[in-house]
């Protein structure tokens, strides 16, 4: 039996500025990963908001909302077998200097807020996250 999963994957504004957007594309490409959908837009920051509401009694809530909102981002449906975890293999850690050599965080994260991607960390929240930028 198969587990071909969909994730959602985001190219965050630090990256699209330095466009990076064909050098992370490759990146998931080359790691087996099919590119389903994706689009390059702005969202609003209350967009980001809603969006990111699953964090909003945390500390760096307003910061990330800020950020995600500061210019265009890249959304993506990512579909691979095991592909939440294989995505977040892929990134890496959340703060670049920890990420594994290899990843996308290791090589074009700045810091913890401006580390380059995001990806869905449950089968739950991929769907919910896919439903929010791609409704169909």
């Amino acid at each position: 039996m198969s587990n071909l999963e969909k994730t959602l994957s985001i190219i965050k504004p630090d990256a699209v500025e330095r466009n990076l957007e064909n050098e992370i594309k490759g990146m998931f490409t080359n790691n087996g990963f099919n590119i389903v959908k994706n689009k390059k837009i702005q969202i609003s920051k209350s967009e980001a908001e809603q969006f990111y509401k699953v964090h909003e009694t945390k500390p760096f809530y307003n910061d990330l909302c800020n950020y995600l909102s500061s210019g265009p981002i890249v959304v993506m449906i990512l579909e691979k077998e095991n592909a939440i975890q294989e995505n977040r293999d892929l990134m890496g850690s959340t703060k670049p200097e920890d990420a594994a050599e290899g990843t996308i965080r290791k090589k074009y994260g700045i810091s913890i807020d401006k580390n380059s991607v995001h990806g869905s960390d449950s089968l739950e929240n991929a769907k919910i996250e896919i439903n929010f930028f791609f409704k169909d």
